[in-house]
């Protein structure tokens, strides 16, 4: 269980470094990805920054409930993507999906432990 907690929440830092950089220096792939600069990407930065910072810290004191709250969130935001951008197309959309199938893993191996 420990191996897979800090396996999701590297995986966060380490897709969120590069995406929250492109993001604030309005790299040319972001703007296909999430659409020209404006409030809603000014949002979407502040949101993936807090799960950065919180999945960062959580590698030094990895609280199973911690982690397992900040995963389900997290994957409920990334199920319904494609449903609120209205496409399976879209490259965030598949990441998405993909990062959120890798953290139910986690979060099956957290409430078995947790639970049983």
């Amino acid at each position: 269980m420990v191996t897979l907690i800090k396996a999701s929440l590297l995986l966060n830092v380490a897709v969120l470094i590069p995406v929250c950089a492109s993001i604030a220096l309005h790299a040319g792939w972001t703007d296909a990805a999430y659409g020209p600069p404006g409030p809603a990407r000014g949002i979407l930065l502040s949101i993936y920054l807090a799960i950065m910072a919180v999945s960062a810290g959580l590698l030094f004191r990895p609280v199973p409930a911690m982690v397992a709250a900040l995963l389900a969130v997290q994957v409920l935001y990334k199920i319904t993507t494609p449903v609120t951008v209205g496409t399976l197309g879209n490259p965030v959309v598949l990441s998405n999906l993909a990062i959120a199938a890798f953290h139910i893993v986690t979060l099956r191996a957290i409430a078995l432990k947790t639970w049983f």
